[in-house]
């Protein structure tokens, strides 16, 4: 049985998938990670983090399956600035994708080059690559002095694995640096951000042949030595790749650490004004509209930590409350469609009679209404699909995605295996790198269960989605009084 490997370096856990030859999921394994922050708003990973949970991650799969690898596929966490001296270590640990050190970098960046955000396709942001060196230039000058190359995160283990500088165009769009129209590394936003362009890796689609599995690594995970290796995809366009939205309509909601709304477009179709990401495909001559929220089902596994007790049972006391305290869910700030590093979260409405199970519904009610922001952003853009299947770590409560779907007001799939996401589509891209067709393997899957809208609900919960966004403005000011 010919077997292929998809890699995905997530935020909380490095995550692994094995499909054999007709896409079906043959095993699956993970790694946990933890997250550092020196300072407030500081978000880092050590790069041999990633690297040591591949290989635990790995040793959890069958050998006899490890053996019958024979491409492997890449996934990763977005944005995430991985800094490499000339001899290819890194230089300080990976800036990530939910930091929120360089807002003033992003203000200077645009400032510099008024039509970044239509060139890149969406206005900088403090989790975006380009001001992240910046920032580093200013306030760790000895490092940015030292900076000879610049990965992502996926293309790290890439280059452990295969000992190649590549990245591909989904990954590299979420750089700031990438002209989303042509495809390629951008001279002015380089130039605007005071980066050397010799420092970027190679842009290869996603399901064509990075490099071949260096005989060391081979040897530390247990894999057949020389097997292809695909330049793979950030972690929204192979999600993409493995529920199989590949053609333009197509759409996912994704519920990990972070929250995406990801419809596939046949060209380029930028709005700035909406912090819609419009980023190019992993794939060939495919673009995509992305809203990109930080929190994602992220806030309910704060919760459950916070009070120190299983997400199951604080989601089964929460469809029986009754609706309590409004939650705004921006633990890490929030992209779209705010574009807001600095905003927090926060419960308001609190009372003596409020119970955990009345918390954990209005945390899932914000996740919802997450979704419906981004719905709004995502209309103003031009898109509004009427139907869309969902992966992710979120996707195993009902509750949550019923909610989503009421307040939407779209249906929305689950599919057997649709926690698994990233790493699936991972696997997919190294099938298409050795030959298979992209209609054959990028198949939809087959749905398990609809969550259809339901009106009544979302009449009756409409007056607590307008108090959730009254609720920004008014944190923003408590925000802007306490600087």
């Amino acid at each position: 049985m010919t077997l292929y490997l998809g890699i995905d370096i997530g935020t909380s856990a490095v995550k692994l998938c094995l499909s054999d030859a007709d896409g079906a999921v043959v095993a699956t394994a993970d790694s946990a990670l933890k997250v550092q922050s020196p300072f407030p708003g500081a978000s880092e990973q050590d790069p041999a983090a990633w690297i040591g949970a591949v290989g635990r991650a790995t040793a959890k799969l069958d050998a006899g399956h490890r053996a019958r690898v024979s491409a492997i596929g890449l996934s990763g966490q977005m944005h995430g600035a991985v800094l490499l001296d000339q001899s290819l270590s890194p230089i300080r640990p990976a800036i990530l994708w939910n930091d929120s050190r360089s807002t003033s970098e992003c203000a200077e960046l645009e400032a510099r080059l008024p039509e970044v955000g239509q060139l890149t396709g969406v206005p900088p942001m403090p989790g975006f690559t380009a001001p992240k060196l910046m920032w580093v230039a200013k306030h760790a000058p000895e490092d940015h002095a030292r900076i000879a190359h610049v990965l992502l995160p996926k293309d790290y283990i890439g280059l452990y694995l295969h000992g190649e500088l590549v990245s591909d165009p989904s990954d590299a769009a979420g750089t700031c640096w990438f002209d989303q129209q042509a495809r390629d590394w951008s001279a002015k936003a380089c130039a605007a951000s005071d980066t050397d362009p010799s420092w970027l890796p190679r842009v290869l689609d996603g399901s064509v042949i990075a490099g071949h599995l260096r005989a060391e690594a081979a040897e530390a995970l247990g894999l057949p030595v020389g097997i292809p290796v695909a330049a793979g995809a950030g972690d929204g366009a192979a999600g993409a790749v493995g529920i199989g939205a590949v053609a333009p309509g197509d759409g996912f909601v994704s519920l990990g650490t972070s929250g995406q709304l990801f419809v596939t477009t046949g060209g380029y179709r930028p709005n700035p004004d909406s912090r819609i990401h419009a980023y190019a495909h992993t794939l060939p001559d495919l673009w995509f509209q992305m809203a990109a929220m930080l929190n994602g089902a992220r806030p309910m596994a704060w919760l459950a930590e916070f009070l120190d007790r299983p997400i199951a049972e604080l989601l089964a006391e929460a469809e029986d409350a009754k609706p309590g305290p409004i939650f705004l869910p921006y633990l890490t700030g929030e992209r779209t469609p705010h574009g807001d590093a600095d905003i927090r979260a926060g419960f308001w409405g609190l009372s003596e009679g409020t119970t955990q199970g009345a918390m954990m519904r209005a945390v899932v009610e914000a996740i919802a209404f997450t979704f419906a922001d981004a719905q709004a952003a995502l209309a103003a853009a031009g898109t509004r699909p009427d139907q869309l299947l969902a992966i992710g770590g979120g996707t195993r409560s009902d509750f949550l995605l019923q909610m989503i779907a009421d307040v939407m007001g779209v249906k929305l799939g689950r599919s057997n295996g649709a926690d698994v996401g990233p790493a699936l589509g991972a696997a997919r891209l190294a099938q298409i790198a050795t030959g298979a067709d992209v209609a054959e393997v990028a198949k939809k899957p087959e749905v398990s269960r609809w969550f259809a809208p339901d009106a009544a609900r979302a009449e009756t919960i409409a007056p607590r989605l307008a108090g959730y966004r009254a609720l920004y403005p008014a944190l923003k000011s408590v925000n802007a009084a306490m600087r």
